[in-house]
């Protein structure tokens, strides 16, 4: 028989084997067993509330290995990060809402410090204008962390111009206006994220060049960068490469280039539009799935074109596995 799930609230957690004055047998517990028990609480501030309980209970949750923030002012997070006294940090999340670059940046550089595995930073706005401008958050270097994911509602950000990622095998980066000259090339280079194995940057925006030299990656997904130009890709152990809704203008060679060198790319994703004339794909011998996109538009002589150079791309390889065709066609309003 399945036992119930246990109820760790505040108000039913009971320290005495009695009505009062009894033993306290969960305090007697050693400090591993009661980290994991707070570790059950899945709330950062929720396990520090548990002080109160008792004088055994009262810097416990600094010693927690993850550190979970959901919907809490940037300000109390900087303060717990300061306090935090684990000599690793596994995991850090942290949720918040309209929060200001000022008030991430102020407690980034005590996660830097302490992060030896993941970290996900999320900022939900409801307030956001249009081409907005202002101060960015400024990413310190994360030395031992091995996952960085940032989706910041269109904050800025203002990456590290030194500093090597050492350990970082996973990069996301989503929703985010880069400040400066982005340097996300450089970032993302084998001397500076030697490691890296999996990077994502979807929705980015104030980026319009973008040069990868990386020894390590092995799958990527640029999407939605519809201000893109120019795109270098030397990546010798690449196996998964999706690319969707890129590049100011695919058909004119003079606005939107990019050169792709992957000679081990098993599974390619393209769902743009391929001139031959300004996308240059090396030879890919190793290549089993093919992703394209085709239009369904009438009297459309764009639509046509862009689907003449769909199927370029496809003539261009003749010993895939699976072919992924999206069709995208308009919508039927009912009136």
């Amino acid at each position: 028989m399945p036992h119930p799930p246990m109820d760790l609230s505040l108000e039913r957690l009971k320290l005495s084997d009695g009505d009062g004055g009894g033993e306290d047998r969960l305090s007697a517990l050693p400090n591993d067993l009661l980290i994991s028990i707070l570790l059950l609480v899945d709330d950062a501030p929720a396990a520090a509330r548990t002080s109160i309980l008792a004088s055994r209970w009262r810097r416990l949750w600094a010693l927690l290995p993850e550190l979970r923030f959901f919907s809490i002012e940037h300000r109390r997070i900087g303060a717990a990060l300061a306090a935090h006294e684990a000599p690793d940090l596994s995991l850090l999340v942290a949720l918040t809402e309209d929060a200001s670059p000022e008030s991430v940046s102020a407690w980034l550089p005590f996660a830097a410090r302490g992060l030896s595995g993941s970290i996900f930073l999320g900022v939900f706005r409801f307030r956001q204008e249009a081409g907005e401008r202002g101060g960015a958050v400024d990413l310190p270097c994360f030395e031992k962390a091995t996952s960085i994911k940032l989706t910041l509602g269109f904050l800025g950000l203002t990456l590290p111009p030194s500093g090597v990622f050492a350990r970082l095998k996973v990069l996301y980066l989503i929703d985010i206006q880069l400040h400066g000259q982005s340097g996300l090339g450089d970032l993302l280079s084998s001397q500076r994220c030697p490691s890296l194995g999996c990077l994502c940057v979807c929705n980015v925006r104030g980026l319009e060049s973008l040069n990868i030299q990386s020894d390590s990656l092995l799958k990527m997904e640029l999407s939605e960068l519809g201000r893109l130009q120019q795109l270098n890709v030397v990546a010798p152990t690449l196996d998964w490469f999706k690319v969707s809704r890129c590049f100011t203008d695919p058909l004119n060679p003079e606005l939107s280039v990019a050169n792709i060198s992957a000679p081990q790319l098993t599974m390619l994703d393209w769902k743009n539009v391929y001139d031959p004339c300004s996308i240059h794909i090396d030879k890919m011998a190793h290549l089993e799935k093919l992703g394209i996109e085709l239009f369904i538009l009438e009297e459309d002589e764009e639509a046509a074109e862009r689907n003449q150079y769909g199927m370029t791309l496809l003539r261009r390889f003749d010993h895939i596995h699976t072919l992924d065709v999206q069709i995208s066609y308009p919508q039927v309003l009912q009136s």
